[in-house]
């Protein structure tokens, strides 16, 4: 956790790696995962970088691969998961494995090549075969018929004795898409005005086309005319609407001849498509075994030579200099990463890293694990943490979960999600191994212990606030009693319990007494408690954000600002909003129904609302015969004097640091400078170790602004004290979010069980029991979707507007930029969810 604290300390680093070991270095980098390069050569193309065609060879052998992968998933062909991680290959193995991607690409080429012309000719045999199956039938109904009446049918009465002196019709057959008939058969009847007969017959399974492998539906069709013109004219119909023709002979015994030589054809032809089928899926099972680990070598491949090209020659052209930055943890892997690239490639000069100074600021990391990262997430939407700024995540992994249970409050509601939580959590490694392009579902999966956190916590705010599914526990037995008799009760609907002389003056052990949960007046009195709990913990959590910045300004040497800012700020707050806390509790501890002072009973408990609203207008107002005014003596000239000292302190956080910010410029502008030594910026440094190289200055953090003008100044610290002081009213009411949606939580809930299922616990019979069936059915459905998601997810967005806005706002910058470092992990898990 002492890493969460603030991000990890970094150093700009210089590589210098000899050209032969660049390749293998740059590789052990990336396994390592520790390093982010910077790109040496902003200015040059990308198309004319030192490494582009090596890049240009990866692209073609991803393009290779990615045919194959579409070929195995189309013949549904199992891929199984890589389990050991392939490294990246040596220069030696690229080319093989280039010419084995070679050889593979073009055995499926050529398999597919011949398995489409293969199906092409069983395609074009399958409709010769149905061709002639269906002309029969038509030829056999013409004999029937007899060719008189089929002439006279075709031909007017006028021309019927010069055309059947023609002789015979002629006829052409073939096969048709089905969709396109209608519309052939209209051009057909165009182009002969109705001189040509037509008959077609639907083939009843589809074909598969050779080149998609999709079903296609086909029509046979006979076509009868008479004159070659009109047959010319048919023939460039059938080539416009990509129908086949083929040869069908008008003898009734050359058809039967002609179907029997088909027949056997294709049961040949059906047998050696099966054998190229098994052939090529033999080879594509084969493949499918190696595709994922040469997947992974040739992106890591590519991924090497991109980073390379972001490199450097230096001019003697004998060594490549690249710049980078690294945690300062992970300099001894870096180095140990480097000698392991030198020896891989027995290159005989080592490779070396040089640590040195800059001005720019470095990259914020935050070292996570799978607990803590979706902690992180929640605090890098907001905006990444500036270099060595204070980190919030660490202490969110409490307070979120725990704002959170107060809105969300149910022990029943908490168990449903806690055990969601619980699933994910103890699932996690098949869950993960499943891969889910469900957006929603990854979601979740990546907040599992921010679920499992927060169903904890509304577990524990449940019992607090004894509500499972709106009824209360009676485990610990309540410290109330009942003082009636029997027929006072028959006689009421309602009784008042006065605590005189039904309270046991012992307090029920842990949350709310359950005698609440029957008392008319409940709503009233959980009204008051949640408001004042919300009010009490959002001014404590915006205390400790405030308390916070201390570390910011002490860390970044700017300790002056804990004087002109952090003082004045948390005096301000805690004499205003944290005694209006202090109020609530001495009301709660002074004013009892067993005091014997009358002005200290519970009818004489002022508001503390109207107390602290007539502390800022300096008013009063006259209470009640035998009350007093205010709790305690001297709270009158004790709240003058805390508004006061609240007013004198916002022009110390206005004027302070402007004001100390010009002295300390005014003493450094006339503090004389030297000249220097003589060998000054001659003498080259001497390398040190990795433990003796300086550490960075801390970075600002991005709160600083003493390099600007005087009057930039002012305007920065005029904006930040308007909106501190208005933030601490405006950010003090939103925590009430807290009470009104605890409130909504526990009333929806309760509607639910009086509305839905008590519907079905009002008959005692069997018909009760059905009735209970259906309305537990629908109750644990609106459950589930309206108060546990719907209301969870309203709670989650209102717990992280109370993080972003009211605690961070008071300490942190957020505006860093973040570390990615040059990791193999990282690429291949990014290209998989792409």
């Amino acid at each position: 956790m002492g890493a969460m604290f603030r991000s990890e300390e970094m150093a700009l680093c210089q590589l210098f790696i000899q050209p032969e070991a660049a390749y293998t270095s740059v590789s052990e980098l990336g396994e390592a995962g520790s390093v982010q390069f910077r790109d040496l050569n902003p200015d040059v193309n990308a198309f004319q970088r030192k490494f582009v065609n090596e890049v240009r060879r990866c692209d073609e052998m991803e393009r290779k691969l990615r045919y194959i992968e579409a070929e195995v998933h189309k013949d549904k062909v199992n891929v199984p998961a890589v389990k050991d991680m392939p490294r990246a290959p040596n220069p030696r193995e690229i080319i093989d494995l280039e010419a084995h991607l070679e050889k593979t690409e073009n055995e499926i080429l050529e398999l597919s090549h011949n398995a489409v012309n293969l199906k092409q000719n069983y395609l074009e045999l399958t409709e010769l075969k149905h061709v002639l199956e269906k002309t029969e039938a038509f030829f056999a109904a013409q004999e029937e018929i007899g060719m008189d009446s089929l002439t006279k049918s075709l031909i007017s009465d006028e021309a019927g004795q010069q055309a059947a002196t023609r002789g015979r019709l002629g006829f052409v057959a073939g096969v048709v898409q089905r969709e396109r008939v209608p519309a052939f058969e209209r051009m057909l009847w165009r182009i002969s005005r109705g001189n040509v007969f037509l008959r077609r017959a639907e083939l009843d399974k589809p074909l598969e086309d050779p080149n998609t492998g999709n079903e296609i539906y086909k029509t046979v069709f006979v076509a009868f005319f008479q004159g070659e013109q009109l047959k010319s004219r048919i023939k460039k119909v059938c080539t416009g609407f990509h129908a086949s023709l083929y040869p069908c002979p008008p003898s009734n015994t050359e058809r039967l001849d002609m179907v029997k030589g088909v027949r056997t054809r294709l049961e040949d032809l059906n047998m050696v498509l099966n054998q190229t089928q098994d052939h090529r899926q033999r080879v594509l099972v084969s493949v499918a075994k190696e595709l994922g680990s040469w997947s992974i070598m040739v992106r890591k491949m590519k991924a090497i030579y991109h980073t390379l090209n972001l490199f450097n020659m230096d001019v003697t052209n004998k060594c490549l200099i690249g710049e980078c930055w690294v945690p300062t943890a992970d300099l001894p892997n870096v180095q140990k990463a480097l000698v392991d690239g030198s020896n891989a490639c027995g290159s005989s000069i080592p490779s070396f890293l040089n640590c040195i100074e800059t001005d720019e600021v470095p990259p914020t990391f935050n070292r996570t694990n799978k607990f803590t990262r979706g902690f992180q997430t929640l605090i890098d939407a907001y905006g990444v943490a500036s270099y060595r700024e204070c980190n919030p995540a660490l202490y969110t992994i409490i307070t979120f979960p725990f704002l959170f249970a107060v809105m969300f409050g149910d022990l029943g509601h908490g168990l449903i999600m806690a055990l969601f939580g619980l699933w994910m959590v103890v699932k996690e490694v098949s869950l993960a191994a499943k891969k889910s392009n469900n957006e929603i579902w990854n979601i979740f999966f990546a907040g599992r212990y921010i679920i499992l956190l927060m169903g904890c916590f509304s577990m524990y705010t449940g019992l607090v606030y004894n509500d499972i599914f709106s009824k209360s526990m009676n485990i610990f037995g309540s410290g109330w009693f009942n003082p009636y008799d029997n027929e006072t009760l028959e006689r009421n609907e309602a009784f008042t319990l006065d605590p005189k002389a039904s309270y046991g003056d012992k307090p029920y052990f842990f949350g709310i007494d359950p005698i609440w949960q029957t008392a008319e007046n409940k709503i009233i009195f959980l009204n008051s408690y949640k408001m004042k709990l919300s009010i009490i913990f959002g001014v404590i959590h915006m205390i400790f954000g405030v308390c916070m910045s201390v570390v910011n300004y002490n860390f970044f040497k700017r300790r002056y600002s804990i004087f002109l800012e952090f003082l004045p700020q948390i005096i301000f707050l805690f004499l205003l909003f944290a005694y209006m806390v202090f109020m609530m509790f001495y009301k709660w501890v002074a004013y009892s129904t067993l005091a014997t002072d009358e002005a200290y009973t519970q009818g004489c408990a002022p508001s503390v609302l109207i107390l602290f609203i007539n502390m800022m207008l300096f008013s009063s107002t006259e209470p009640e015969g035998g009350c007093k005014e205010y709790m305690f003596e001297g709270q009158g000239t004790l709240q003058r004097a805390f508004v006061l000292v609240a007013l004198c302190c916002i022009p110390v956080m206005l004027l302070g640091k402007p004001l100390y910010l010009l002295c300390a410029a005014k003493k450094k502008h006339d503090k004389p400078q030297s000249n220097g030594s003589v060998n000054q910026g001659i003498e080259m440094q001497e390398q040190t170790d990795l433990e003796q190289q300086p550490a960075p200055k801390p970075a600002s953090g991005g709160h600083d602004h003493d390099d600007e003008p005087f009057s930039e100044i002012m305007i920065h610290q005029g904006i930040h004290t308007i909106e501190y002081v208005l933030s601490t009213i405006s950010h003090t009411a939103s925590y009430l979010r807290l009470w009104a949606l605890s409130l909504a939580h526990a009333e929806l809930s309760e509607v639910l069980w009086n509305m839905v299922l008590q519907f079905g616990l009002k008959d005692h019979n069997w018909v009760g029991g059905i009735k209970l069936y259906v309305a537990f059915m629908f109750w644990s459905l609106f459950t589930l979707a309206i108060l546990v998601m719907m209301e969870g997810l309203s709670a989650f967005l209102h717990t992280l507007r109370l993080h972003w806005v009211e605690f961070m706002s008071k300490f942190y910058a957020g505006l860093g930029y973040i570390f990615q470092p040059f990791c193999f992990k990282t690429i291949l898990e990014q290209e998989d969810e792409d």
